[in-house]
């Protein structure tokens, strides 16, 4: 399809750039983990998980889009699912943030963990709806898509160290 190979350099480099944050992130938790832990309820469901989760659906997004497709109908199928998943998944996120007891979640958190997620999802979801009859419109919303959930995952990873840097580490020294 010549549409998908005009964004061969895109989803290589968002690609890349999910699989290089998915390590971090992994590094980032191991040096949290080494300091005891908080009591009550652990929030990394609500909060570590998503943003490998993200990082994740970026890079398979990236991978999937870069292969050899020759017709729409198999890929915006693909994306579709993955898009309704997520919606699903952002519901999860959102009653994991209500029940966990270690932290009070404000309207940032409420807004990247939950309602730009869900949105990018969502776009993902009815990209795939619009891909038969407008591929290049849809191809866009699926890249507007991957950013966001690149954008939402680097902004939530920043946001844990800085907590766990600034607050946890300063609680657990008193």
């Amino acid at each position: 399809m010549p549409e998908l190979a005009e964004w061969d350099s895109f989803y290589v480099i968002v690609g890349s750039a999910a699989g290089g944050l998915i390590g971090l992130q992994f590094v980032v938790l191991t040096l949290i983990a080494q300091k005891p832990p908080l009591r009550g309820v652990d929030a990394g469901a609500a909060f570590a998980t998503p943003t490998i989760v993200h990082f994740a659906t970026v890079l398979l997004l990236a991978a999937v889009l870069r292969a050899p497709w020759h017709v729409i109908t198999s890929i915006r199928t693909f994306w579709g699912l993955v898009g309704v998943i997520g919606v699903f998944y952002a519901a999860e996120v959102a009653r994991r943030m209500r029940t966990q007891t270690v932290y009070h979640p404000g309207l940032e958190d409420w807004s990247f963990h939950v309602v730009l997620s869900l949105a990018a999802y969502l776009l993902l979801a009815l990209s795939a709806l619009e891909a038969q009859t407008h591929t290049h419109d849809a191809l866009f919303a699926v890249g507007t898509a991957a950013l966001l959930l690149l954008f939402i995952g680097i902004h939530n990873a920043w946001d844990a160290v800085v907590y766990h840097v600034f607050v946890s580490m300063r609680d657990s020294a008193d």
